[in-house]
């Protein structure tokens, strides 16, 4: 039977307040955190803070790659709440420092002394009984515990309320362990007041780091240490799989509290990070400060639409893009670098998590946009993280370089920086950085240098190396241009071009090339293999339109615009599907082969515009929005990918797209909301309207900004800056 949660105070009268326009009312109360929990969305509901340490969140106890946030929607099961997860990977790791409550006995009668005694004693849940909300989640357990989660960005929050009489249990589990990760040293230790401990662990992060330090708002009666699935003597337990049971006399009704304090340091990092954040036992006053960080984040745009699904889809999203990257400092401004030594950051906040092949196509130029404070810090990070380990980082996970996926993707984040004039950091330190990346022999850049091109015959996804490294080397290009270096630019322009080099102009797709020059015979654009072909989660199809930098000298290559158009349109309108028996999983969200599941699709439909049919653009990225993002729990057609998904659609929802994110050009669109008011630095406001806007008008027959008539198929980064209006006459 499902039991009613009994609510904070400041949840309850949230969730009286009708959501109206978001320019009134609190925006938070249009975001969806179930949004992208079922099917391959890979996000978490759970209680987080924008850009925060910590993400305090149930876990299935399932491992698989629908679980890459530990939870999919699709479970009924929850074996407790950790305090790290992912936020839309297509890897699974983290799920750290797990707490699970149960009114029940807990069970130790595990048959494999590695088992993790949390997944033995998971409980069930009904979605009736669960709810969440910017900040805060709640659900209540089966086995006779509500729990509602917080948090503040180093800590988690958590209240535990007793449905009746008992000794409520509390199990504290560091052997947990889904997916890659893997525990191999942890410790715990109860001191009479506080439980502490460390969990080191190994899986896509190679060597992770998290020590924690936890309070109780009531005394507990009895702690139990657990090692292997067996009870410990004393007070402290080490090992690989170990965990404690606390026991707490309770009331029906009775609440108990427990607050915890994470690191990447230590222990006292921890309990600092703790006391700082977290210093008294206001659960309810947490929660509304962690909504009201939300707030004043994601008020940064308010958007209006007459549809309100479009701004449950639009706010989630915005949402989604403000999780990662993830603050990994603590309050005294140590942290672990990726030499894991103890660093102190000076005039920056160190982060982690950057999914860079994903996040550098528009997460981070929206960052510019949304969050320019931002940008300094993060660049500041990815220069820290170059002198910790000899290069900038690929794809950085908390103090671990997992070299995921291809190209050299900071660079394009730096360069957009550059270009749009952030300071905060040191362009001559950037611009070394970039180049020491652009001279690595790694992953084919060697041969890419030698030959002009990744030869299929000496490194795998040859062809996908080859177009990423191009656009990172037109990145480069443009960082000496804006710095005056004329001879560096015309360089790495001509380098940026080598994407020619594998362009088959006898058939119009981009294919394999061998050392010896000949074209890689057997190519079928439709195939597609995890580990043995010349692209990266994709086929030629999809990757033939990977130019974002030199849309132009693409054209060129089919000969004429037409047959790029007529081209283009047949992306959209194959009816084969795509061939390999271990085709990626990533590639989803198909029209014809266009994937917008997956990263390297995101700006192929704007390519229309850019060639003359800005109609085609218009009807497609609107069909998109329409099919692709919906409100419901599968309503991401592929992993969120740390901001990446969501990303593409804030910025098509208001109009306009990057697809060449270094340059400062924004292609037009069609919007789907009807008006969107950004709220810019310096009091400055930059207005979008769409006049005549409905589901059937997704045409635009005029566009003016600042009253002016547009005669071109873009805006600038330096004209939103510097407010004003951008208004749409949709027909």
């Amino acid at each position: 039977m499902t039991r009613i949660l009994r609510l904070p105070a400041v949840i309850l009268i949230a969730e009286l307040i009708s959501c109206s326009t978001p320019a009134e009312r609190d925006v938070t109360c249009f975001v969806d955190p179930f949004i992208g929990t079922a099917s391959h969305g890979h996000v978490f509901p759970g209680a987080t803070t924008p850009f925060g340490m910590v993400q305090l969140s149930p876990d299935n106890g399932t491992s698989g790659w629908d679980w890459c946030s530990g939870y999919n929607y699709s479970d009924s099961v929850i074996a407790g709440f950790s305090h790290t997860h992912l936020s839309g990977t297509g890897i699974g790791d983290l799920c750290d420092i797990l707490f699970l409550p149960s009114m029940n006995e807990f069970s130790l009668a595990l048959s494999d002394s590695t088992a993790s005694v949390a997944k033995l004693n998971r409980s069930y849940f009904s979605h009736e009984a669960e709810q969440a909300r910017p900040g805060y989640y709640a659900v209540a357990l089966a086995n006779g515990v509500d729990v509602e989660l917080t948090a503040t960005p180093r800590c988690g929050i958590q209240r535990y309320t007793a449905a009746a009489d008992g000794v409520m249990g509390v199990l504290v589990d560091l052997g947990f362990a889904v997916n890659w990760d893997k525990p191999i040293d942890c410790g715990l230790a109860w001191d009479g007041n506080s439980l502490s401990g460390r969990r080191i662990s190994s899986g896509w992060a190679e060597k992770q780091y998290v020590y924690f330090t936890s309070l109780f708002s009531v005394r507990p009666a009895s702690v139990i240490m657990i090692k292997s699935g067996k009870k410990a003597e004393g007070s402290s337990v080490e090992g690989t799989n170990i965990a404690c049971i606390l026991g707490f006399d309770l009331r029906k009704g009775d609440d108990l509290i427990i607050k915890t304090g994470i690191s990447a340091v230590d222990e006292a990092g921890a309990a600092d990070n703790l006391m700082k954040e977290m210093p008294d036992w206001n659960f309810n006053t947490a929660a509304a400060r962690a909504g009201q960080s939300w707030q004043n984040k994601l008020s940064v745009i308010k958007a209006a639409s007459a549809d309100t699904s479009t701004l449950d889809v639009f706010y989630t999203a915005l949402y989604h893009s403000m999780i990662a990257p993830n603050l990994f400092m603590d309050a005294d401004n140590r942290y672990r670098g990726t030499d894991h030594q103890i660093h102190t950051a000076v005039n920056f906040v160190n982060y982690s998590v950057f999914s860079l092949w994903d996040t550098y196509r528009a997460a981070h130029p929206l960052f510019t946009i949304t969050a320019p404070e931002l940008v300094p810090h993060f660049i500041n990070t990815m220069l820290s993280i170059r002198k910790e380990q000899g290069k900038l980082p690929v794809w950085s996970l908390v103090a671990n370089e997992t070299n995921c996926m291809i190209g050299y993707h900071s660079v394009p984040v730096i360069a957009d920086a550059i270009h749009k004039n952030i300071r905060g950091f040191d362009y001559d330190s950037a611009l070394n950085a970039s180049l020491h990346s652009a001279g690595l022999d790694f992953r084919g850049l060697d041969q890419y240098r030698k030959y002009g091109y990744v030869p299929s015959d000496l490194e795998n996804e040859s062809v996908s190396k080859t177009l990423e490294y191009a656009i990172d080397d037109w990145c480069i290009s443009q960082i000496a241009a804006d710095m005056g270096n004329s001879d560096l630019a015309a360089a790495f322009l001509q380098r940026s071009k080598n994407y020619r080099n594998l362009f088959d102009t006898s058939i119009f797709f981009v294919r394999g090339k061998m050392s010896d020059g000949s074209w890689r015979p057997d190519y079928d654009p439709l195939y597609s293999h995890h580990t043995n072909s010349d692209f990266t989660e994709g086929n030629g199809w999809q990757y033939t339109w990977l130019v974002p930098h030199d849309v132009e000298g693409l054209i060129s290559l089919f000969g004429s615009r037409e047959r790029f158009i007529q081209r283009l349109d047949s992306l959209f309108k194959v009816k084969e599907a795509v061939k390999g028996e271990n085709a990626s999983i990533d590639i989803s969200g198909l029209i014809g082969q266009y994937a917008h599941g997956n990263e390297p699709s995101h700006h192929i439909a704007y390519l229309f515009s850019m060639a003359g049919a800005p109609e085609k653009t218009e009807t497609m990225v609107r069909r998109i929005m329409r099919q692709m993002y919906t409100a419901e729990e599968d309503g991401l057609c592929g992993n969120e990918d740390c901001g990446q998904m969501s990303a593409w659609y804030i910025f098509s929802a208001m109009g306009f797209y990057p697809v060449n994110p270094a340059d400062g050009k924004f292609i037009l669109g069609s919007p789907s909301l009807d008006r969107a008011e950004i709220n810019l630095p310096e009091g400055k406001t930059f207005k979008v309207i769409a006049e005549n806007n409905s589901p059937e008008k997704v045409n635009v027959s005029e566009v003016f900004l600042n009253g002016q008539k547009l005669n071109r198929n873009y805006i600038t980064y330096s004209e939103i800056m510097a407010g004003g209006e951008l208004r749409f006459i949709m027909k």
